[in-house]
């Protein structure tokens, strides 16, 4: 069994519904109570300009990490989000594997741990919440210096329920 950190995050329609319904699919897949973060609203990064609302959860799985990548591509595809869009574009929700077992993982779909997430506060700080010791398992830093380190980003933590 493998603790798994998962940023969730939408910027289209009820972006508020998509996360929970994001949060109520993996309550379903876990095989333990999941930790879920607040959420919090930022701006797009890339070309959406959609602010975005945010969050991170931490399941148990015993799957693999691709297993559970593809589990994780059909819901948001079934979630209405098409899988042919541009990277970066606009989406009712988006689930990213950030860390699974803290393991370094690679392959041609999935690099663990995500290769972006330490350019995310809108991943950093809601992963302060639900795991505040945690460390990057490439360079063992902190959660505090990595959100020390990534770049600025207009991000906010709201009073929404999920």
């Amino acid at each position: 069994m493998e603790t798994v950190v998962i940023a969730l995050g939408s910027n289209v329609g009820d972006r508020q519904q998509h996360l929970t319904d994001g949060r109520k699919f993996l309550e379903g897949i876990t095989q333990e109570s999941l930790e879920k973060s607040s959420i919090y609203i930022s701006e797009a990064v890339g070309p959406s300009t959609r602010p975005f609302l945010n969050s991170v959860v931490t399941i148990q799985s015993n799957r693999s990490p691709l297993d559970l990548l593809d589990q994780l591509k059909q819901f948001e595809t079934d979630h209405g989000r098409d899988p042919s869009s541009p990277r970066w574009s606009a989406r009712t929700i988006d689930l990213d594997i950030i860390d699974f077992g803290h393991q370094k993982f690679e392959s041609d779909r999935l690099r663990l741990p995500h290769p972006e997430y330490q350019n995310r506060l809108f991943v950093l700080l809601p992963l302060r919440e639900v795991c505040p010791q945690w460390t990057d398992p490439i360079n063992d830093k902190s959660i505090d210096d990595l959100i020390s380190e990534a770049p600025e980003l207009i991000i906010h933590r709201t009073e929404l329920n999920w």
